[in-house]
């Protein structure tokens, strides 16, 4: 079975504010893609409440680095209260969202994600070794660059809502 090593555990908070939520998730879908990660969406559920639409989308991201390791990218989003607003802003109307985001985002280093070391005691305890001993250096540089992609896509989902704040502003 492959093994997970938990890496960075972070959150992202958008507090009651204007947004596009069609356009925030077309955004952070290119940035996976384009940093080579295959996004899939195992999770999305919508319910219409009195306060508004309530929505809870999951999304497992991966990328093969090697036949022995892959990182992984957990993205939870919770909307709560979304609404659809019309907003005049420079003489155009346009249709946003209004209510509060939280974006869930964890970073993983898969080890044997292809079971390749599962086939016998002997061979489970020969990748312990492998792990600990042998590629130990390796497995302490792809925890950081898991950790360094992480960051760097909460960064830019932080940086696209503070935008999308002031443009709508």
């Amino acid at each position: 079975m492959a093994e997970f090593d938990k890496v960075v555990d972070l959150m992202v908070r958008q507090q009651q504010g204007l947004f596009d939520f069609k356009e925030l998730y077309k955004f952070m879908y290119r940035w996976l893609t384009s940093q080579e990660y295959d996004v899939d969406e195992t999770e999305y559920t919508e319910k219409v409440k009195p306060t508004g639409k309530e929505l809870f989308v999951e999304w497992r991201c991966r990328r093969r680095i090697s036949d022995y390791f892959r990182f992984q990218i957990r993205v939870l989003i919770t909307v709560l209260g979304m609404t659809d607003v019309d907003v005049a802003k420079d003489g155009m109307r346009l249709k946003l969202n209004r209510g509060e985001i939280r974006l869930d985002v964890q970073g993983f280093l898969e080890k044997d994600y292809e079971n390749r070391w599962e086939s016998s005691p002997i061979a489970k305890f020969l990748r312990g070794v492998y792990d600990r001993y042998i590629i130990r250096s390796r497995v302490l540089e792809y925890d950081d660059k898991v950790r360094i992609e992480t960051y760097d896509f909460a960064e830019q989902v932080k940086a696209y809502l503070a935008l999308e704040a002031r443009r709508f502003s």
